[in-house]
């Protein structure tokens, strides 16, 4: 039995239907009021404490630009039906695939998955943000019509930074200016929390969030989560030796875990070394020929410096590795956002901007 039902307007959206029901708030399908078919994902809070958490999420994900990170697209904490709208996740949760898989997931689908959950949280953290409540239920398949065998990185979609915080070395004024307070308090699901904020003897952090991508690595590759010393190789024949390197690296003791998201997914994908190249036979001399001049790069061409993947020209961050590819980011005055390099109006609120430096 839903709070809400379908056809309720909600802002500019009307809800159709109930995707997914929680211990405080609902999520649902809806519909632009106008645009039939420009749909999204709702979270409409059931308990008035929700509200708290819908607003945080809000404000923390907001900027966090990346494929593998679910996009929030508005909020209103303070409306008669306080709401946050995301984007809309064609396919379901991890936990209903693990779920219809006990054995675990093919191997390739694991990595997959694996890849596109750190890469989320390397952004987050790169932005200061912590999840803190990294769980097979908060991670989205965008599978639509795909098998899942086709599944593609860009498709794993990190979702429910409900309980995540900005560290207080950034955000602070944002969160401050929210009226939401920090807490240190015991918070997110125990069979995937890290031991030390079981203990309260270290506050969240990086590796924390890590330990819970251990637990999940685990169980995408064994469909059960970890106890004692096992390794996933010793509970499921096959399992490559790296899965093993990388599952002791995170379901460890504080001091041993990865450092950072970037360090897990540079042990993911390790560079390979290229084949030695024989040398070339002796040449007899020949006449000397002009060469051709090389073909002109293509205008306005960028390449991140970071990752090395083609951005477009007024890019402020990757779309690969959400790392920032100018001095100087340019925000919007008015609602924080973060506009292209040339736009004159804000494409979040409609705000005109000033002139971006140079023209």
């Amino acid at each position: 039995m839903t709070t809400y039902k379908p056809g309720t307007r909600v802002s500019e959206y009307l809800l159709e239907q109930c995707i997914g029901t929680g211990s405080f708030g609902e999520v649902w399908k809806a519909r632009h009021h106008i645009w039939k078919d420009e749909h999204v994902a709702i979270k409409l809070p059931t308990e008035p404490q929700y509200v708290r958490y819908l607003q945080r999420e809000g404000i923390v994900v907001h900027g966090l630009r990346h494929p593998n990170i679910v996009r929030v697209l508005g909020m209103d904490p303070f409306a008669d039906t306080p709401y946050l709208v995301m984007e809309l996740v064609d396919g379901p949760a991890l936990r209903q695939v693990l779920d219809e898989h006990p054995q675990g997931l093919p191997v390739d689908v694991a990595r997959v998955v694996l890849e596109g959950i750190l890469r989320a949280i390397a952004t987050a953290h790169a932005n200061n943000v912590l999840h803190r409540d990294l769980k097979p239920g908060n991670v989205l398949l965008n599978l639509a019509d795909k098998p899942l065998a086709g599944l593609e990185v860009d498709d794993v979609k990190v979702s429910d930074f409900g309980l995540g915080v900005a560290q207080p070395d950034k955000l602070r004024e944002i969160v401050q200016s929210a009226s939401i307070d920090r807490e240190n308090t015991l918070v997110g699901t125990m069979a995937y929390m890290a031991p030390e904020l079981r203990d309260g003897t270290r506050p969240a952090d990086a590796r924390s969030d890590l330990y819970s991508v251990g637990v999940i690595l685990f169980e995408l590759l064994t469909g059960q989560r970890p106890a004692g010393a096992e390794l996933p190789s010793a509970v499921r024949r096959g399992v490559p030796a790296l899965f093993d390197r990388l599952f002791t690296r995170m379901y460890a003791r504080y001091e041993s875990r990865f450092e950072s998201a970037e360090k897990a997914l540079a042990a993911l994908n390790p560079p390979t070394a290229a084949p030695p190249v024989p040398p070339l036979p002796p040449q007899r001399p020949r006449a000397q020929s002009v060469e051709p001049p090389p073909p002109p790069v293509a205008r306005g061409r960028r390449t991140c410096p970071h990752c090395h993947q083609p951005v477009a020209p007024g890019d402020q961050f990757c779309t690969h590795c959400g790392r920032q590819l100018v001095p100087h980011v340019r925000r919007c005055p008015s609602c924080g956002g973060y506009p292209g390099s040339e736009d004159r109006f804000c494409i979040f609120c409609g705000q005109r901007l000033p002139h971006p430096p140079g023209v």
